[in-house]
């Protein structure tokens, strides 16, 4: 008659519900939970570490009911031995109340494949009797994740330096040929200056038919067109020069007078300053102070 009327006891139902409950939800769980007294002995364990007991080889029979947790963490030896003590001083100051969790990855890994856990252990928030409560949560595929990760970024910083490197050489190598050119260009510049132009000169003061004088000056102005540093800066600056202003802006900036350039390329003196005024509103010279040749000179 008595457990009849247990049975139908309110508080004893909802007691009983409760334990079920709390059964069901523990065991849903994908953590390998176990319940701590004050001393470490194992009081409960859910289904996910029973199972995990199985796959590791221990007997389906075997009851972790009553085994010191800590007096296991205690007695391990080897390359496991550095994180059990970490495992057990961490469980003990939370049993103490020194630290409200207690959290740590930690490698467990089989012969045949590589597994990580995250261990989590609190304190129950009833004060007495004490409970702690042991949680391991397989991270395996977070930690493989982020292992991908770490390469792909060590990878991507070696490919950054080796681009890095090579983005340096090539700038050292683009400098070079930019100094090779400049020093072939002056090279040309100074032969046809003083190994051709001279004779050319000589060749049009000597008795030349009117033709074959017409030819030398040709000859003379498409070098001098060649040789011309201004060419590519007035190009660049966006000015445009007729032909015969590009051979008076050469020789002004060589230092020929009026005169000089009229005989040379074979027009009057007031053409030369024609030309020579053209040269000075398009360069945006003004001012009588403001020198012609001195601001070719600048820009050469």
């Amino acid at each position: 008659m008595k457990k009849k009327d247990e049975k139908l006891d309110p508080e004893f139902e909802l007691l009983r519900f409760s334990e079920e409950l709390a059964r069901a939800v523990l065991d849903a769980l994908s953590a390998h939970i176990a319940i701590l007294d004050d001393k470490g002995v194992i009081l409960e364990t859910n289904r996910a570490w029973r199972n995990f007991s199985m796959n590791s080889g221990i007997s389906a029979d075997f009851d972790y009911k009553g085994i010191n947790y800590l007096e296991i963490c205690d007695a391990t030896k080897g390359k496991d031995q550095n994180i059990a003590d970490e495992v057990a001083t961490g469980i003990r100051a939370v049993i103490a109340g020194k630290i409200g969790e207690f959290l740590l990855d930690y490698p467990c890994h089989s012969e045949d494949s590589q597994h990580w856990y995250y261990m989590r252990v609190i304190r129950m928030s009833s004060q007495k009797p004490i409970r702690v409560v042991v949680s391991h949560e397989e991270i395996t595929e977070l930690k493989l994740t982020e292992e991908a990760l770490r390469i792909s970024r060590e990878a991507l910083e070696e490919q950054k330096q080796s681009l890095e490197e090579a983005n340096i050489a090539l700038k050292v190598l683009l400098k070079q040929r930019e100094d090779d050119k400049l020093e072939l260009e002056k090279k040309v510049l100074s032969n046809v200056k003083e190994l051709v132009l001279p004779y050319v000169e000589k060749l049009k003061s000597s008795r030349l038919r009117p033709k074959d004088k017409t030819l030398a000056e040709i000859i003379e102005t498409h070098l001098k067109e060649i040789i011309s540093p201004l060419l590519q800066k007035f190009s660049h600056a966006g000015i445009l020069l007729t032909p015969q202003e590009m051979q008076v802006a050469s020789l002004v900036k060589d230092g020929r007078t009026s005169k000089e350039i009229a005989d040379i390329l074979n027009i009057s003196e007031a053409t030369v300053n024609f030309h020579r005024k053209n040269l000075r509103n398009k360069f945006g010279i003004k001012g009588k102070q403001a020198n012609l040749r001195s601001y070719l000179l600048s820009i050469s």
